[in-house]
């Protein structure tokens, strides 16, 4: 078969991408090796970030955060597309963007938020730093330990569940082709365009957007392009539905955590921490982790301490040591581009695909990625 546009990976980049392709009728047909949405888009905790992530402030400095600072822009403008995709897709994707609190419990973690926060700020990130009397009004439900926060009132939540498959419905409506178990065994350049070899065929295109997050370098790999992505393999956990009680997205300033309650009364507990990968290459849930992970959760809410943990999952995520995106048309490699963003692909996948189809369309991005994207 022939196709203008080949997007690899039917993840939230990928599907959103052939969505804003097919919107403006161009010939775009989606391959996934598996199902829609079964890897890290779907498998996530559904976080809608914007703050630069603590654990990483803390551990590669100031300096860090000052370079991937020009990065916050294209999460803010992800964070204000969210606010209209139920609408524009016709799916309530239970969107709710009550704002992320980043929780101290001492006066060294209350330094380390301010000083981040100051970096924030220089870079469009609207951050206020709440004391302890503010913060036990904003949110009285956190421990008595608790002596402040970052507060950032952009961030938020989203369904991951129903976010890939609804602009995978859309692409579809608007034209695009999607093929499900379609596993990509070799792609080359042909003439003016790229022949890729499938399990199931061949597919002639013009172009091709690699997607196909933590599998993308092996991808790229096939044209002799070398990709310093890594998959890096974490786990998630859902406990019992319980009344009410946590409207915003929560971090620890004291370890790695995520934390926040779905719209079911489930509450979603993450945060970084990783799963184990067996010798087969299969992932499993870490013991370990999962009690650490449960640990940070109940110190922060401790009524959570009451409810139990139902189910834990993995995924592996795509990252970059430097956490910079990578975005954009290969050079040397006409007609090739890269749609990977690294370790928050959920939250920033609605700007991705919006860049990668401007580029594609011939349109200069309208967030510029001098300074965002590697291949810039």
């Amino acid at each position: 078969m022939k196709t203008d546009v080949l997007v690899i990976g039917g993840g939230i980049a990928g599907a959103a991408t052939a969505y804003y392709l097919a919107t403006e009728g161009v010939d775009v047909t989606l391959v996934e090796a598996t199902d829609l949405n079964t890897q890290a888009s779907g498998a996530n905790a559904g976080s809608i970030h914007v703050q630069i992530q603590h654990p990483e402030f803390v551990g590669l400095g100031p300096e860090w955060a000052r370079a991937y600072g020009p990065t916050l822009r294209l999460l803010i403008e992800s964070q204000r597309m969210w606010l209209g995709l139920s609408a524009e897709l016709g799916v309530d994707l239970d969107v709710s963007l009550a704002g992320g609190l980043l929780v101290a419990t001492t006066p060294e973690q209350m330094r380390q938020i301010e000083a981040k926060a100051g970096i924030e700020r220089e870079f469009g990130v609207p951050i206020e730093i709440v004391d302890r009397a503010g913060l036990q009004r904003l949110a009285p439900y956190l421990a008595d330990n608790a002596i402040g926060a970052g507060f950032c009132p952009l961030e938020g939540k989203a369904n991951p569940l129903k976010a890939t498959p609804a602009f995978a419905a859309a692409a579809q409506r608007c034209g695009a082709n999607l093929l499900t178990h379609t596993r990509i065994l070799n792609v080359e350049a042909a003439g003016i365009g790229y022949r890729v070899t499938t399990g199931s065929g061949t597919i002639e295109a013009g172009r091709i957007v690699n997607a196909a997050g933590a599998a993308a370098a092996g991808i790229a790999g096939m044209l002799g392009i070398d990709i310093a992505l890594q998959g890096v393999p974490l786990q998630v956990t859902v406990t019992e539905p319980v009344a009410p009680l946590i409207p915003h997205l929560l971090y620890s300033a004291a370890g790695k955590l995520s934390l926040k309650q779905a719209r079911n009364g489930s509450c979603l507990i993450g945060g970084g921490w990783h799963a184990r990968r067996l010798a087969d290459g299969r992932l499993v849930t870490n013991p370990a982790h999962l009690a650490g992970n449960m640990t940070n959760a109940a110190n922060l809410v401790p009524s959570l301490g009451q409810a139990r943990a139902v189910r834990s999952w993995t995924a592996t995520v795509n990252g970059t040591e430097d956490w910079r995106p990578i975005i954009g048309e290969v050079p040397g490699h006409k007609g090739f581009f890269l749609s990977l963003f690294p370790w928050v692909g959920f939250s920033a996948g609605p700007i991705t695909a919006r860049l990668t189809a401007d580029m594609i369309l011939g349109r200069e991005p309208h967030v510029p990625l001098e300074g965002v994207s590697a291949l810039f």
